[in-house]
Parts: C-alpha cells; sequence; structure tokens
C-alpha cells in the first residue's frame, strides 16, 4: 500500500483534491496492489503487481502520461496507458519513464533547464508515453531532476536531458547550453556515454541519479563512476567543479555500493553490510550528524544508523529517508514541507523513526522523497514480504529549484 506525505496541494499526495498537506503518513487507498513508487517533482508513480503504471500531481507539463482534462483528475491516481507490462520506473521533476519487462524504455513530459522547458524530444515535450532507444534491451532507468539515465543489457550507460551541470557525462561544457552549435537535440536524443579508455568499455552494472548529478557502478571492479554538480563535493570528487565527463570518485572507493541516491547538493549512499553514509552540505541536517555537523566531501558513516541494517535511501532536495530491514523508516533534513512525515515542520538534525497511524502494524518496504513530498510503500505485518524481500526501487532524486 502506498502512504504520502508532505504538501499535496497540486495532487502529489493522491488523497483528493481536498487534503492539500499531511504531516504525518496518510494511506492512499484507490490504488492497490503497488510493487513500487516513485515521487517526482510534483508528481507521484506508482508501478503494480500487474505491471500497470498510476500517477498523480502535477500535469502541466505532461508528466502524469494520460488525460487529465476532467475537472480534479490530476488528484487521484488514474491509469497510464502503455504497450506492455511496466517493470520499472523513474520520475524527475517534470518528466516521467518506464521500463517495461521486454526491455523497452519509454518517457513522458519534458526536460527543463535554465531556460525553461527543454521538450522531451525534437518534437516538444510530451503528454502521453513515447519510446526511446528503440531496438536496444533496457535493463535499468533512473531520473534527476532534468535528465534521464538508461542501462542496457550489455553494460552501456546512455543519457539525455538537461546537460548544464555535466550530468549527461557525454555533453562538453562549451555545448552545455542546449547544445550549443549541436543543437537541443544533441542533449534530447539518448546517446552513449564513453567510459574506459580505447577499446577498453567500462561494463555497468547500476546506475543511480541526483538531482544533477549521474553514478555507475562498474561491474568488475565496483568503482563509481560519477559526472555532475559537485559544488558541495557531493560527488565524492575533491575539487568542487561541475565534472562534464566521467570520473572515479576516489571517495567511494573501498566499499561495495549496493545504492546511492543524491539530492541537489548531498548525497547519501547504501554499502552491502546496510550502513548508511552521507556527504555534501550540512544545512537543514540532511546529513544526519547532528548539531556539530561539518560540510563532508567523502562518505561517512551516520552515526545514529550504526546499529540498525538498512535496506534502502533516499535523498530528496534538502531531505533524506533511510529503511530498515526490520521495516522502520527514519527521517532526517529540511522539515518545512512535512516531507519528514513527523508531524511538525521543524528540520531535523539526526535520523528520527517515522511513526503514525497509518504505519501501526504495517512495515515500510520503499521511500521515495520528491520536491515537496515523500511516498511511502507499506505492508501489513501480517503478509509475508519485509522490507529486505521487497522489490528494489529506482532511486529517483528530484528537486524543483535551479542548481545554485
Amino acid at each position: 500500500m502506498v502512504l504520502s506525505m508532505g504538501q499535496g496541494d497540486v495532487g502529489q499526495l493522491g488523497l483528493g483534491p481536498d487534503v492539500l498537506e499531511k504531516s504525518r503518513p496518510a494511506l492512499v487507498d484507490k490504488v492497490k496492489d503497488v510493487i513500487d513508487v516513485i515521487a517526482g517533482g510534483m508528481h507521484t508513480v506508482c508501478l503494480t503487481s500487474k505491471g500497470e503504471i498510476y500517477t498523480f500531481g502535477c500535469n502541466d507539463e505532461g508528466a502524469l502520461g494520460r488525460d487529465t482534462s476532467e475537472e480534479g483528475s490530476e488528484f487521484e491516481p488514474g491509469l497510464v496507458k502503455l504497450p506492455g507490462k511496466a517493470t520499472l520506473i523513474s520520475a524527475g521533476d517534470s518528466h516521467t519513464a518506464a521500463l517495461l519487462e521486454d526491455g523497452r524504455c519509454f518517457i513522458w513530459g519534458t526536460f527543463r533547464d535554465s531556460h525553461g522547458p527543454m521538450g522531451l524530444n525534437e518534437s516538444g515535450s510530451q503528454k502521453l508515453p513515447v519510446p526511446i532507444l528503440e531496438g536496444i534491451p533496457m535493463t535499468q532507468i533512473a531520473s534527476g531532476a532534468d535528465h534521464l539515465v538508461c542501462l542496457s543489457s550489455d553494460g552501456q550507460v546512455y543519457t539525455c536531458g538537461c546537460a548544464e551541470q555535466g550530468q549527461l557525462g557525454r555533453v562538453a561544457e562549451v555545448f552545455s547550453n542546449r547544445g550549443g552549435r549541436k543543437g537541443k537535440s544533441y542533449l534530447l536524443t539518448p546517446q552513449p556515454v564513453a567510459l574506459g579508455k580505447g577499446k577498453r568499455r567500462i561494463v555497468i552494472d547500476s546506475v543511480w541519479t541526483g538531482s544533477y548529478a549521474t553514478f555507475a557502478r562498474a561491474k568488475e571492479t565496483g568503482l563509481i563512476y560519477v559526472f555532475g554538480l559537485n559544488n558541495y563535493n557531493q560527488l565524492g570528487l575533491p575539487s568542487q567543479d561541475a565534472r562534464f565527463q566521467p570520473e572515479v570518485s576516489d571517495g567511494f572507493k573501498g566499499h561495495r555500493w549496493l545504492s546511492i541516491s543524491c539530492g541537489q547538493h548531498h548525497t547519501l549512499a547504501l554499502d552491502e553490510n546496510g550502513q548508511v553514509y552521507s556527504l555534501g552540505r550540512k544545512e537543514y541536517g540532511r546529513l544526519g550528524m547532528g548539531a556539530d555537523a561539518k560540510d563532508l566531501a567523502i562518505p561517512t558513516p551516520i552515526p545514529a544508523l550504526q546499529s540498525q541494517k538498512c535496506v534502502e535511501v533516499t535523498a530528496g532536495e534538502s531531505v533524506s529517508l533511510a529503511v530498515t530491514e526490520s521495516g522502520m523508516a527514519f527521517s532526517w533534513g529540511m522539515g518545512t514541507n512535512g516531507q519528514l512525515g513527523l508531524g511538525h515542520e521543524d528540520d531535523v538534525l539526526e535520523p528520527t523513526t517515522i511513526k503514525g497511524k497509518a504505519l501501526e502494524n504495517r512495515l515500510v518496504l520503499l521511500a521515495s522523497a520528491g520536491g515537496q513530498h515523500t511516498v511511502l510503500l507499506a505492508a501489513d505485518k501480517s503478509s509475508t514480504t519485509t522490507a529486505s524481500t521487497a522489490p528494489p526501487a529506482q532511486p529517483a532524486v528530484v528537486t524543483v529549484n535551479a542548481a545554485d
């Protein structure tokens, strides 16, 4: 079942037009059998066990992938029509993507940059799903605020969208402003990212995104390749320049990483032992390091979670969440929007357990933080599913503000 919290003024909570905010988790009862849920900038995407996708929230740029001309239809879950069963979903500020069981990838909505909407492809924004990378089977997708990363079955990374902060990893800075003389299609058409030198291509087995960044794990070595915004060392690289080409992050060496999730200026990482690390900007408590926190340039274990075995992390713009193997959810960071689900709007400096009536006798399986709201996937304790056996969620990190 899906639970939502935070701001819902454009329907992103899925609780109907009369519920504009929730400071604690509330049950979204109009969509059933959900196995994955993603919070976009101002919309929410649900994947069911039947491979169907339901969306709700802001549809100004087509991010819902369906007709919402009927008044109020954005505020409640509605079905997206796709030519097959979906297995993975991702969402950014104004776009959504889906991967079908046969490896086909579909996308809808629009990308944005500092000038405004870029369109999704050369035809502009798309209100309904359109295929991309036709003929190339994909195994994973991940969305930043305004870029999409796809991983092919042979371990090749493809990117498209906004390139202004280096997040595509294949566009030089001189071409990052709408493609320069190469034109916008150079950015909007998914193309492979060069990883490795000469004929020795690096095979990638997992990709993750930040609002303005991309992370890719090498299959053979486990090394983390990074590109994008690094103004608070959120990529784990020492100098704070944006990276427009992939680099191995020395900060991530020495661990086997299971998941990485990056907000606007901070990153969370989960290692194979279930330990959660943070790095980047300390403001609002988003690093979870307490009152004496400093900005961090390398992944650093969060003390308050060291006794927990976690199975998932998710970073919103200035908030952080972690889900434990035992089905508990912790949140910390900026409290302004009620996104933390703790019943107040104060900033929280250390991981704090999310509680509430909607979570009584329920286990949290996964979490996703959007622009101003957060969604949880939960199950009744009487069911056999636990957080450790839940389907893996695609990290989708989003923001609704431009990069500083």
